[in-house]
């Protein structure tokens, strides 16, 4: 059996959860995974972009990460979403990225993979479990296996969260323990699809 493909997929305005996903790629690779780390397209206008200095300013400083296409999730034996809420929902970058992929699930590409979710909000209580739960609900119709951070681990009893790593943002950039939540939950989310690859037939 090779090692795990994990595709991390995200949308980030300003930076908070890009470091989200690369804490993520870090725990991945720490379990031994392959890892595509991909950014959904940015489809705000320019002006909107250009009128916050740190949004423009993330643009320029992740111009080398490449963008997501349904390839990445039909080579990913397991994935990690990623999105800013967006009044308690997923931002549209990633729900446009998401609407994309209906021919790969038409042909069940994406069923029996895991699945798994991360989040920030600019204020506490500002909708990072309604977002996570909302990417649970297009996990449903791809058929995929589900597997949250849960209470696993001790980390979790300090973080908090156990629908998947979130922050806020409001508060500054993620701290060490936001961090360590995000490289836990993709090492699980990593052995989980590993157990499951070694059980299937080749």
């Amino acid at each position: 059996m090779g090692p795990v493909n994990l595709a991390i997929i995200y949308y980030s305005a300003t930076g908070t959860v890009h470091t989200l996903a690369q804490a993520a790629a870090e725990g991945a690779r720490q379990a031994g995974a392959n890892v595509r780390l991909r950014k959904v397209a940015e489809s705000a206008p320019a002006e909107a972009v250009d009128a916050r200095a740190e949004w423009a300013q993330h643009v320029q400083d992740t111009a080398d990460v490449e963008v997501a296409s349904g390839d990445d999730l039909d080579w990913a034996d397991a994935a990690l979403l990623g999105t800013p809420t967006r009044f308690g929902n997923v931002s549209s970058q990633l729900k446009a990225f998401i609407d994309t992929l209906g021919p790969l699930w038409f042909q069940g590409r994406l069923a029996g993979k895991v699945y798994s979710a991360f989040t920030a909000s600019n204020t506490s209580h500002g909708g990072q479990e309604s977002t996570l739960l909302s990417l649970s609900n297009v996990f449903y119709h791809w058929g995929g296996i589900i597997v949250p951070p849960g209470y696993t681990d001790p980390i979790q009893f300090q973080s908090g969260n156990p629908y998947g790593t979130s922050h806020v943002a409001g508060s500054g950039p993620p701290g060490d323990v936001t961090l360590q939540a995000a490289r836990y939950q993709a090492r699980r989310v990593v052995d989980t699809a590993a157990a499951l690859k070694a059980g299937r037939p080749a």
